[in-house]
């Protein structure tokens, strides 16, 4: 079945290529190869803010956000592709999620008064790079931080499932496993999954 991919490049520098820049290719190679439709999102060029009141909150985003969150709900399938930055996503991603959010699109309060997801009918996939090994990542850190975006804010959302790939030692890394990687996540794109 063709999906509809939201495919988000959550690096913030956007001046020079990171093996991030090299892994959403890969995945939109792939999708693209397979029939999938993909919309590109870069974060560096969109340059979100954080919120800084209740009352941004309540009003909707204009411009390029707005445009992000038209190819987020036309899609049916998200994927974010980041580094990790002091054990979670950069801040400027957590601001793309806020600017995201803005006036109920994401979530919404039942009549209970609980949250209640408005993006039911995506399902996500996070890839995140780091230095340090995926599993040490996993175990000792508890996955803590991608943890956060994975249930606080795609899973609140309502999308699922959420599937994790977690690439660690990236500075370390050889240009063998890099190829090896980049071959995963283009079979991740050509399954758009």
């Amino acid at each position: 079945m063709t999906q509809r991919i939201c495919l988000l490049l959550g690096h913030p520098d956007g001046q020079s290529e990171h093996f991030c820049h090299a892994l959403a290719a890969a995945y939109a190679r792939g999708a693209e190869a397979a029939g999938h439709r993909v919309a590109r999102l870069d974060l560096a060029a969109l340059q979100p803010e954080p919120l800084g009141s209740a009352a941004e909150f309540e009003t909707a985003p204009a411009g390029p956000m707005a445009e992000a969150r038209a190819a987020l709900a036309d899609a049916t399938h998200l994927v974010e592709i980041f580094p990790l930055w002091l054990g979670g996503m950069p801040a400027r991603l957590k601001a793309f999620f806020e600017q995201l959010a803005r006036a109920g699109f994401a979530l919404g309060i039942s009549e209970r008064g609980w949250p209640e997801g408005r993006l039911k009918g995506r399902s996500a996939r996070v890839v995140v790079t780091m230095g340090m090994p995926a599993l040490a990542y996993r175990i000792w850190f508890l996955n803590a931080g991608v943890g956060v975006l994975k249930r606080m804010i795609l899973g609140m959302a309502g999308i699922a499932p959420v599937r994790q790939t977690t690439i660690g030692g990236v500075e370390a890394m050889s240009d063998a496993a890099r190829a090896r990687w980049l071959a995963r996540v283009e079979a991740l794109g050509r399954a758009a999954r």
